[in-house]
């Protein structure tokens, strides 16, 4: 039954309805080039404040607040997947500076914004003002790989967004706890040192038991003490008994638990790893997207219409004061470029951690009889909103601004050294796309490093690729060395990376008989006409040239078509500045300002000029 005769959903039907509309939200957001959880916003707001189609205190009832304690429990433990210590090198100073100064600077900060600028109580205030310690990893994520910065400030930015992250939630238990103590005994003074120790408690046995949790998790997968088959499902009961064993002793320390056991796993070099983090960073997505449509959706629209301007002299106030000076004063003294401080102090997005937290505490407050509790969640939600949709449609152009981007145009990694790599590289470089040309042989790098373009000597999925190369400022790869199998494992390997409409190879070698054809699941699109290296290799020792071709409105797609009527399209950036490669399925869309990349013959005839 879907519908009651009070109008309420099964839960059922509520958490198929949960689902749909986090998805959906995420899917039309990569669609429309926006940050999701503004559309995850705005779909809980709509389906449960406005419309009251779904209620999930009233639909899903006590299942709530066990489903969203266990999903931010997982949301941070692959969180601490990402963060392995080699990637850490440029930054750790800095990561430190920002936990260890930045952590209790922000508390006071926002804790004095929240009571002079919200208006709320100094109990209130000090519990909300741990919460914002968080800065939202579900946020910034996204946010990096749409603004593609530069290496430092995005581990910055990463790196204290994770590990804030438990941190905010046992600041907020601290704060908790001196307030639960000071309405017992009514003495502040007295609260202070039994609830230092009993936080210090639970934070030291969180601590151990993570650690202790992610090495004996480690160790049994190095040791083939289980199967391929059961890690997942053997690390996601790992993650759920460490949460709960944890968090028993402390409320929300079980966080900072789940968080260290993440962080030992990604440390450990474990072979399994990457599936293992791929699969976990799915069902990341889907729990993100059902949290935030559930506490979105459960928001009270008498407490949203609660919100004065009060809310906003807050919200201005940690955008502006708060977050830069936690900042500014945390790094300084650091060798960072002013410009990556600046960057850094000016992104601050919060996200689903803070409202699922600020949800937990505001309803504790209200049961103690602090009546401005209720005003957490409310705050939390317009913060979230406004910060997400802020840094969501400033980051890319202040990036921009202060010199912190990658590239305006992602760029291509051209795995293998040769002729045609190097005359394909050297006309992208000379539109400015960023290229990279690897290849394990250093010989074969002789014609791309004569053609002045960056090269890398080695393998393009190993540790020292992963650390070395920005892979960050690249969005398509094309795999166009002299071993076939090698082009397949890498196209295979980085599609998930790259997404797999945006890796290529050439044709390989022996595909004609049955003996010798592979699964689609295997390798990546052709490129070009769906020639082999040998192919294109020949027709560029014969003369023949990457040109890169201007089209306007005097100078068409056709019009280049009938004076190239040999030539092979390769690649084109569009009117709109986005790469395509373009395979013997993908014709050219043209347009006016539109450049192609094709392989044909030199006839002598003057190209346009770039407009």
């Amino acid at each position: 039954m879907a519908a009651g005769a009070d109008g309420a959903l099964s839960p059922v039907t509520g958490i198929a309805l949960v689902g749909l509309l986090g998805v959906g939200a995420q899917w039309l957001a990569w669609r429309l080039r926006m940050p999701a959880i503004v559309l995850m916003l705005v779909a809980g707001l709509v389906v449960g404040p406005v419309l009251g189609v779904f209620d999930p205190a009233r639909d899903i009832g006590p299942l709530m607040q066990p489903f969203v304690a266990i999903a931010v429990a997982i949301i941070l433990f692959e969180g601490g997947l990402t963060l392995n210590f080699e990637s850490l090198r440029d930054a750790a100073k800095g990561v430190r500076r920002l936990v260890l100064i930045g952590a209790p600077l922000g508390w006071l900060l926002s804790a004095l914004t929240l009571h002079y600028g919200a208006g709320l109580g100094w109990e209130t205030s000090a519990v909300f003002g741990g919460i914002m310690i968080v800065t939202g990893p579900t946020v910034i994520a996204p946010l990096l790989r749409q603004a593609r910065l530069a290496r430092r400030p995005a581990a910055l930015l990463q790196w204290e967004a994770i590990v804030n992250d438990p941190i905010g939630a046992l600041a907020a238990v601290l704060a908790f706890q001196i307030v639960v103590l000071v309405e017992a005994t009514g003495a502040p003074g007295q609260a202070l040192g039994p609830a230092l120790g009993h936080v210090a408690f639970g934070t030291t046995v969180a601590g151990a038991g993570g650690a202790a949790a992610g090495w004996t998790v480690a160790r049994a997968f190095r040791r083939a003490l289980v199967p391929e088959y059961m890690k997942v499902p053997v690390l996601f009961a790992a993650v759920l008994v460490t949460f709960a064993a944890t968090d028993a002793v402390l409320h929300e320390s079980g966080l900072l638990a789940v968080t260290v056991m993440g962080l030992v796993i990604a440390n450990a070099g474990l072979p399994s790893f990457t599936e293992l983090y791929r699969f976990k960073e799915h069902a990341t997505i889907l729990l993100v997207s059902g949290v935030f449509v559930l506490l979105a959706a459960g928001l009270d629209p008498e407490a949203l219409a609660r919100l004065d301007w009060r809310a906003a002299v807050f919200i201005a106030a940690v955008v502006l004061l708060a977050r830069p000076v936690t900042v500014l004063t945390a790094l300084l003294g650091t060798d960072l470029p002013w410009r990556e401080r600046l960057l850094i102090a000016l992104t601050g997005p919060r996200g689903v951690v803070l409202v699922a937290v600020a949800g937990l505490f505001g309803e504790r407050l209200v049961a103690l009889g602090v009546a401005d509790g209720a005003a957490l969640v409310p705050l939390a939600f317009a913060l979230v909103g406004v910060t997400v949709i802020l840094h969501g449609f400033t980051l890319i152009p202040l990036a921009r601004l202060l010199g912190q981007t990658s590239a305006r145009i992602p760029g291509v990694i051209l795995v293998g050294g040769g002729q045609f790599t190097a005359a394909l590289g050297r006309a992208l470089d000379a539109e400015e796309v960023p290229v990279l040309v690897t290849d394990p042989n250093d010989q074969h790098l002789r014609d791309a490093r004569e053609a002045g373009l960056p090269v890398f000597y080695g393998d393009i999925l190993s540790e020292a690729a992963e650390h070395k190369v920005e892979l960050v400022q690249y969005g398509a790869v094309i795999a166009a060395s002299d071993n076939d199998a090698y082009n397949t494992l890498v196209a295979t390997d980085l599609a998930p990376e790259f997404g797999r409409e945006h890796v290529f190879q050439l044709k390989r070698a022996r595909t004609e008989s049955q003996r010798h054809s592979l699964p689609p699941t295997l390798g990546g699109s052709l490129l070009g006409g769906g020639e082999t290296l040998a192919d294109l290799d020949a027709r560029v020792r014969k003369g023949e040239v990457v040109r890169r071709t201007g089209l306007s409105e005097a100078f068409t797609l056709e019009d280049w078509r009938e004076k190239q009527p040999d030539a092979t399209a390769l690649a084109e950036i569009t009117p709109a500045g986005q790469l395509r490669l373009l395979g013997p399925d993908a014709e050219p869309r043209g347009g006016d300002g539109a450049r192609l990349f094709a392989l044909g013959p030199e006839n002598g005839k003057p190209e346009p000029p770039a407009s």
